[in-house]
């Protein structure tokens, strides 16, 4: 379970340079992602929400709940590098469909948002959050209680 926990949280890229260009990236990459996409999720055009596509026929509420969470609550968990790992799934799932399902007909244009988001978000499951995260203040905390009782 510790190693689990350890793979899931360690996130320590050899430098201060590596772990600060990570927090920007971090940082910028999630304001974006709430900025044009979450706040979305919010506005009424013509009395209407944005509409959300379905392509895997999953019941409506559960669709408009995934994609709610992927664009305005993930973005937030990212900035704080709380969870990053695991935290950056669902978005990952909500751009990859974006890319494979939703506009694989569309021109390159269209389809590069959705392909630049996913790889990005890959880019941050595969590295962690960096050492300037909380997901690192979690793991010391950790490490410290284990040492404390000697596991």
């Amino acid at each position: 379970m510790n190693s689990i926990i350890h793979f899931v949280l360690s996130s320590d890229l050899g430098n201060i340079k590596n772990n600060l260009a990570v927090l920007i990236f971090r940082f910028l990459l999630a304001l974006e992602l709430f900025r044009v996409h979450g706040m979305k999720k919010f506005r009424v055009e013509n009395g209407q929400k944005e509409h959300v596509p379905n392509p895997l026929g999953l019941p409506d509420k559960l669709n408009g709940l995934i994609a709610t969470f992927s664009d305005t609550v993930v973005p937030f968990l990212m900035m704080m590098g709380l969870g990053t790992r695991l935290v950056v799934l669902p978005t990952i799932g909500v751009t990859a469909i974006g890319y494979f399902v939703v506009h694989r007909h569309d021109n390159i244009e269209i389809r590069d948002v959705p392909y630049m988001y996913t790889l990005s978000l890959l880019f941050l499951l595969v590295l962690g959050a960096g050492t300037y995260s909380f997901d690192q203040v979690i793991l010391e905390h950790i490490i410290s209680k284990n040492q404390d009782y000697g596991i």
